[in-house]
């Protein structure tokens, strides 16, 4: 939540096809030693709102419904801002404090809203097992949240890193993650986001998926669901484990960003971190380990699910592709064009998914 999220622009980078590697389940072959980012440090709560302007109206009322349900928030800074919601940094007491709110309250988008919401009442009674923010105020009427302001430095500033982040960050991040995987809160206290059966039928649809990509990903499935008995085995996800939702300090991971969160198919977070780790090839053979270690049926959810996060970016990086060409930036001289950078990561995005096919065929044949 804190991080700038990475929207459709990705970093540049040079393109390079990846490699299958030894083995038929996303095993690359290591890559060279991993290149080290430069830290994205915690902005200071520091200098003025401008709250002039039609945009300093929509400011004036987020901070209004901040307000009515924590009066003692004392904005300070506009941590991000997009068409959708706004984040400010101020504080409550002594307390560093974030605050969000929704500025688009079309009905998913509040929707989903009211999820982060519910999640964070829910930690509340029942503490998981990595740091996440404490909850201040919510109103999930109004769209509107304030959090602590946890203390660390995001894993990575994009979506997609432009270079292999730390092997430490990675092991921090991983490890925060799978101890959430292996979390059993109450099974009635989160709902399950995600409908496999009718997303993968709407990106067949659309094109994304061949008619045996869907055969082969619905053997799969049931496969998963003969080894678990008549439902599909349930594990509690982050939902959106991208390393710019976590948090690295002295004392260990956090992960923000809920809103996501809830029961899926296992190793839908290793598959989601794995994604989006192009550049770093010796930590996608630790997630396509740790995938495999549980038995077939566990490496099978992995691949579904992969399947399903990869044509997800895919569409993502060519709805941006289009509108980067109906609407192109100036060109800066020695500057990769920001449609140029998309369409190089939208071609790694499709090398991935053809790796992830040969997997799930692979996986397929052995069943």
């Amino acid at each position: 939540m804190y991080a700038a999220s990475s929207s459709v622009s990705a970093p540049p980078r040079p393109y390079r096809r990846q490699l299958p590697g030894n083995g038929p389940y996303l095993d690359p072959a290591p890559g060279g030693r991993a290149r080290r980012t430069a830290a994205l440090g915690s902005v200071p709560p520091s200098g003025r709102l401008d709250v002039s302007g039609p945009q300093g109206a929509q400011l004036r009322t987020a901070i209004a419904a901040v307000h009515r349900i924590c009066p003692e928030f004392n904005p300070v800074q506009v941590l991000r801002r997009s068409g959708r919601s706004v984040l400010l940094v101020g504080s409550t007491g002594r307390t560093t404090a974030v605050a969000k709110c929704l500025l688009d309250h079309s009905p998913a988008w509040a929707e989903r809203f009211r999820r982060e919401i519910a999640m964070y009442r829910t930690f509340v009674r029942q503490r998981p097992p990595v740091r996440v923010p404490r909850l201040i105020a919510a109103d999930p009427d109004n769209c509107a949240l304030v959090i602590e302001r946890m203390p660390g430095r995001v894993a990575a500033a994009q979506r997609h890193p432009a270079e292999a982040p730390p092997r430490a960050d990675v092991r921090a991040a991983l490890g925060a993650i799978c101890r959430i995987n292996q979390w059993r809160p109450p099974g009635d206290l989160f709902d399950a986001p995600v409908d496999y059966a009718a997303r993968l039928s709407r990106y067949h649809e659309l094109g994304l998926l061949t008619d045996r990509d869907m055969g082969d990903v619905r053997k799969l499935l049931r496969g998963v669901s003969q080894s678990a008995g008549r439902q599909l085995p349930a594990q509690f996800c982050h939902g959106d484990a991208l390393l710019n939702n976590v948090l690295l300090a002295p004392s260990g991971a956090a992960l923000i960003d809920w809103d996501h969160a809830g029961w899926y198919l296992p190793g839908y977070d290793l598959a989601t971190l794995w994604a989006v780790l192009g550049d770093a090839p010796v930590a996608r053979r630790q997630i396509s380990q740790l995938a495999q270690a549980a038995g077939p049926a566990a490496r099978d959810a992995f691949l579904v699910n992969l399947m399903l996060v990869l044509t997800r970016e895919i569409r993502r990086y060519e709805t941006a592709v289009q509108r980067s060409m109906h609407d192109p930036a100036p060109v800066v001289p020695g500057v990769m064009a920001a449609g140029e950078e998309q369409r190089l990561l939208l071609r790694r995005l499709h090398d991935d998914c053809g790796l992830a096919r040969r997997a799930v065929r692979a996986a397929v044949g052995t069943r």
